[in-house]
């Protein structure tokens, strides 16, 4: 009989929340439960990955590495996904680094054992299938923002998907990290951050990052944010 406070914690995860109760109880014995500390890297570029990750309070960044070490973020995975969908879509190894944007929990299950569970079929099945769909369209959105909108207008979309993953206001994130995520300088993520503050719509101090006023971030973000949130709601809600 599977642990009743166990099913809960799982049930944080969407994905997992999503699945029938025949194939959570399946799954949840090959669950591991971790936590994840800020700027862990999961996977680097080309490794072999031997987890798929199904997070519940930690946030995990996405970044494509450039071969003079530069980084883009190009997705954001939290509780509403998984990190790992090379695995069931016939491949082991990925061009881009996971890397923890936000500390945290998440479980964890060995890649052979998500295929399996993935090759059965059923609802789960469709639910990590309509999960990468939602997270290509928000790697693609990614790309055309980085290279159309302003910084501002980036930096309301990283804390409005941010936020949609977290479970308080508050974000513990250096602006050096901000800048990495983002792929632009230090010095624009600083001014755009004091012109969200002086707006009233976030507070900042060394690193401890607070989310004040959403309503205000969502009047200055740009379309990306809203594309990338319907389609999630379309497919997944």
């Amino acid at each position: 009989m599977v642990a009743a406070t166990s099913i809960k914690e799982a049930r944080l995860n969407h994905l997992l929340a999503g699945a029938s109760d025949e194939e959570l109880e399946r799954l949840l014995p090959d669950l591991e439960l971790v936590t994840l500390k800020l700027g862990k890297v999961l996977y680097e570029s080309g490794e072999k990955m031997d987890y798929v990750y199904f997070p519940t309070t930690a946030i995990i960044s996405l970044l494509y590495i450039m071969e003079n070490g530069s980084t883009a973020e190009i997705g954001v995975i939290g509780n509403d996904g998984l990190v790992g969908i090379a695995i069931f879509m016939g491949g082991d190894t990925t061009p881009n680094r996971a890397v923890v944007q936000s500390a945290g929990k998440t479980f964890k299950i060995k890649s052979e054992l998500m295929k399996d569970e993935f090759t059965r079929g059923g609802r789960f099945h469709n639910l990590c299938l309509r999960y990468t769909q939602a997270l290509i369209t928000q790697i693609s959105q990614t790309a055309v923002c980085n290279r159309l909108h302003s910084v501002d207008q980036q930096l309301c979309r990283w804390l409005l998907l941010s936020h949609d993953r977290l479970p308080s206001d508050r974000l513990i994130m250096t602006q050096d990290l901000i800048s990495n995520m983002l792929g632009v300088r230090r010095e624009g993520i600083t001014h755009a951050a004091k012109r969200l503050q002086k707006a009233g719509y976030i507070s900042y101090v060394r690193g401890d990052m607070t989310i004040l006023n959403r309503t205000g971030l969502e009047s200055s973000v740009c379309e990306c944010y809203q594309v990338v949130r319907t389609e999630y709601d379309r497919l997944l809600a």
